[in-house]
């Protein structure tokens, strides 16, 4: 999953080093603990060469996760796993979430009835303790551990939507629809998480049948629409997070002198 994920061209990644790409299968499901986990040993591995890590996103709960800590949540149980995934294809998700309600109501309260990963790993939190997964919160404040300089790039709203449109012109120019196709053709489907993401499940219909090459225009106003959305949201989350230096995102110099100084408190 190439054009509709945005990757770094081979050029670039052969230029700049890149951690924690091309490391799950699109039928995969990827959480926040695996990231944690995986950033956590690529930051040592970068440090360990005398190097600075970037971490550069993205899914806003993901960083924030990383730089707050996760909670002391259970580690996943493959047999409760698959318990789980077996009582949800014969009960079917809503009596999940009924189930959900039953044993951990806050939680319920807190993801939607159509959120299947989430409501799923609430339920296995409590089949692996016997607690409810709200009896676990995430910490309150940063992670001492890790020394951290965060940069926001800031543009206009209207000079960020034009950008989106032209990135999902460009993706349809490189071959979004060829390489859904070819996915589908190597067997994975709208039901597999990998598809599930902004940019490839708008190609699907309601039954997650691939819609036609007609509807690409409307497919393309989708993505972009989705797209506008999920950049709102992320502002919004990344304004949250403490101590955030914003930066005009063409304002190179300063991100540079920015990253320069905290490079010297690390010496």
């Amino acid at each position: 999953m190439d054009i509709g994920t945005a990757k770094p061209s081979q050029e670039t990644r052969a230029r700049l080093r890149h951690h924690l790409i091309d490391i799950v299968d699109p039928r995969e499901q990827f959480d926040v603990g695996e990231f944690v986990r995986l950033a956590e040993n690529a930051i040592s591995e970068i440090r360990a060469r005398g190097r600075i890590p970037i971490v550069s996103g993205g899914a806003g709960f993901y960083l924030k996760q990383l730089l707050y800590g996760l909670p002391s949540v259970p580690a996943s149980m493959p047999e409760i796993r698959a318990l789980i995934q077996t009582r949800l294809a014969e009960l079917g998700l809503p009596t999940l979430y009924e189930q959900l309600k039953a044993v951990d109501p806050v939680t319920a309260g807190r993801v939607a009835r159509a959120d299947g990963y989430r409501i799923t790993r609430a339920l296995e939190v409590f089949e692996t303790s016997g607690r409810p997964l709200s009896d676990y919160p995430p910490p309150d404040k940063p992670r001492s551990d890790l020394a951290v300089k965060l940069i926001g790039l800031e543009r206009p709203r209207s000079e960020l939507h034009q950008r989106i449109g032209i990135r999902v012109a460009d993706m349809f120019a490189a071959g979004l629809r060829r390489e859904i196709e070819a996915l589908l053709a190597d067997g994975y489907g709208a039901e597999d998480p990998g598809l599930g993401g902004i940019g490839y499940q708008e190609f699907f219909d309601s039954d997650g049948n691939l819609r036609s090459s007609a509807d690409d225009e409307e497919i393309s106003a989708e993505i972009q629409k989705n797209t506008r959305r999920y950049s709102k949201r992320q502002i919004t989350f990344f304004r949250s997070l403490p101590d955030v230096a914003w930066i005009p995102a063409e304002a190179v110099t300063d991100v540079v002198a920015g990253i320069t100084v905290f490079a010297e408190t690390l010496a």
